[in-house]
């Protein structure tokens, strides 16, 4: 859940966003002290008069600074393409559901289930309840079942969009003509929020996404539900 004023991560609310949160710290801890060091240096140059005019150069020194950056490299480099892969795998999804961009809405169409698709628009802020989030909510939520592998076809009809979901991880482009596929499991129930993350226009701001992760049985409860409304 996003807070007012936050400066840091969503909660994780699936296994990949929980991987990026742990690159984030691995990362950002190399960077702690590579920036620790820098520091000491440049303090120690402005702080002290000491200085060796005896060497000229040194072997050893010329070693170490060559080295130590490339090693430093890998081992950002090896846990980030880990999760690139891990990102890209799409291994027999319980349910794969169409996102299709629109100026200014999206479309939600379940593959599996027929007919079973609705267009989600935003609430206008006149029309909220209290409690629900200005620029945020949508009428109709994407809704999928927890703890089961979801496959997301993303493409628009119109420009270029971008779904994006942060809690759960994902970013993918809305490309007219064009068909990606991305993947997540949702971890635990809740609502998140999401926004078009490509500037596609005039309402760009007004096309906010919003997943409802639900339990399997009431997944099945509300899939045969709509289908009966449809």
């Amino acid at each position: 859940m996003a807070h007012p004023s936050q400066l840091g991560f969503q909660d994780a609310a699936s296994p990949i966003m929980e991987e990026l949160l742990h690159f984030h710290d691995h990362a950002l801890m190399i960077v702690f002290m590579i920036s620790t060091l820098v520091l000491y240096i440049l303090v120690a140059m402005v702080t002290t008069k000491l200085t060796n005019k005896h060497i000229l150069d040194s072997q050893e020194i010329e070693i170490v600074w060559t080295v130590l950056p490339a090693v430093i490299l890998v081992l950002i480099a090896l846990p980030s393409l880990r999760i690139l892969y891990l990102m890209d795998e799409v291994n027999n999804p319980h349910l794969t559901v169409k996102a299709i961009g629109h100026q200014w809405y999206w479309t939600y169409e379940y593959t599996d289930y027929g007919e079973l698709s609705f267009d989600s628009y935003m609430i206008p802020t006149q029309d909220l309840t209290p409690g629900q989030f200005r620029l945020l909510e949508v009428d109709h939520r994407m809704i999928v079942p927890t703890e089961a592998p979801v496959r997301v076809l993303v493409s628009a009809e119109d420009v270029l969009h971008s779904w994006a979901v942060p809690a759960l991880g994902i970013k993918m482009d809305a490309v007219p003509g064009r068909l990606n596929q991305t993947a997540f499991i949702a971890s635990r129930p809740g609502v998140f929020y999401g926004q078009c993350s490509e500037i596609c226009g005039a309402n760009h701001s007004f096309m906010p996404i919003v997943v409802e992760a639900v339990p399997l049985t009431h997944f099945e409860d509300w899939s045969t539900k709509a289908l009966q409304d449809a």
